[in-house]
């Protein structure tokens, strides 16, 4: 045996004595492996945040015939668990679940489906076990939905509303995005306590303050007061807080509503007449809305039916039907003290709406009702 051969043996056996005694410990790290990974799983599971995502159907959950198809589709086709499972990243979020509340399009909603899913956001609001609520929902009515909850829910944790302005089978849906920042800001203990939110196209907004400005575009939600903050990559920034009472700070609790009276909205315009705003109260209105020009201004062909409605015990509610915002001054275009009218301060129709139904199951009194209008 020349003197390369030797020392190869020599190396052969020292490589099979390391071997034999580092097999054993090598195996059993093997073994320990899926384990130890089991573990740190469990152990992130148990540092993200609990968020229920209860869905109602919309464009959210929308379908179109092919991918070109972005304004054209069916709404509320896919239910919440495809949507969940398309989003594999939420994972990274939070631990979420899903549940079916209802699969409708939103235009659809009446009020029994509104206090069907206020009296279900409170039963998980009250649970220990869950840190967040998002809603998937469809964008016409959408904003209602958001400050009906907002006055209704008597929590801080984090109640998030969102949609998309294009059904996920289109080419740049944006509901995929929208659903995860929802879960983001939903997750995040920094939104606690400021009422109930609406995350669209980046932004987080007050669901009270926002309103759908146009369709078809994905910038569809706006307020006039702004956004109170974006969402970039999962992570939420802040810039501003709401003003108004709402969730913890609200005089209405959901679990103490059976019903909402019925509340109707009259749009007013030129050349407009008195019939609408008598067929309502003859059809058991209990408010009209009147969705007036400018300053809610009030045609003087409408004035005499509108005091004679309120002297019937109609409540009168003066709003503005302008595009980009209203803001109703008291006693300015009519004389509100004298004809015991309310006006709906910065509130658009359809929000002066809901907050004149969930007002009046707590007081017939228009001056109470004014109070209401300006803190809410």
């Amino acid at each position: 045996m020349n003197l390369h051969q030797h020392r190869l043996t020599t190396r052969e056996k020292i490589m099979k004595s390391a071997f034999k005694s580092f097999a054993p410990g090598a195996l059993a790290l093997l073994l320990l492996l899926p384990a130890a990974l089991q573990a740190k799983e469990a152990e992130t599971q148990q540092k993200l945040a609990n968020v229920v995502v209860l869905a109602t159907g919309g464009t959210i959950a929308g379908a179109g015939a092919s991918a070109a198809n972005s304004a054209t589709y069916q709404a509320a086709k896919v239910g919440i668990e495809q949507l969940i499972a398309g989003i594999p990243e939420l994972n990274q979020l939070a631990n979420v679940r899903g549940e079916q509340v209802m699969q409708i399009a939103s235009e659809s909603i009446t009020n029994e489906n509104l206090l069907q899913l206020g009296r279900r956001v409170a039963e998980l609001a009250d649970s220990k076990d869950v840190d967040g609520i998002v809603i998937t929902h469809g964008t016409d009515t959408l904003e209602e939905t958001a400050y009906f909850l907002n006055l209704v829910e008597k929590t801080d944790k984090p109640i998030v509303v969102v949609g998309s302005m294009r059904p996920g089978t289109a080419m740049s849906a944006d509901g995929m995005l929208n659903l995860y920042n929802a879960v983001a800001v939903a997750g995040s203990k920094n939104a606690r306590g400021k009422g109930v939110l609406v995350t669209m196209n980046d932004e987080i907004q007050s669901g009270r303050d926002v309103s759908k400005m146009i369709n078809i575009k994905t910038e569809a939600f706006k307020s006039p007061w702004g956004p109170l903050g974006m969402v970039v990559e999962g992570k939420s920034y802040w810039f501003r807080l709401p003003a108004k009472r709402h969730t913890m700070d609200s005089e209405f609790d959901i679990k103490n509503i059976k019903s909402l009276p019925d509340v109707e909205i009259a749009y007013g315009y030129g050349n407009v007449s008195d019939t609408a705003y008598k067929a309502l109260a003859q059809g058991g209105a209990k408010a009209i809305i009147h969705a007036g020009t400018g300053n809610g201004s009030v045609s003087s062909r409408v004035v005499p039916a509108l005091q004679e409605l309120r002297k019937n015990g109609v409540q009168i509610i003066r709003s503005s039907h302008v595009n980009a915002g209203g803001f109703v001054l008291r006693n300015a275009e009519q004389p509100d003290d004298k004809y015991d009218w309310v006006v709906a301060h910065d509130l658009n129709p359809q929000k002066a709406r809901i907050l004149a139904m969930v007002a009046l199951t707590k007081t017939q009194d228009s001056k109470e009702l004014q109070r209401m209008f300006w803190e809410y």
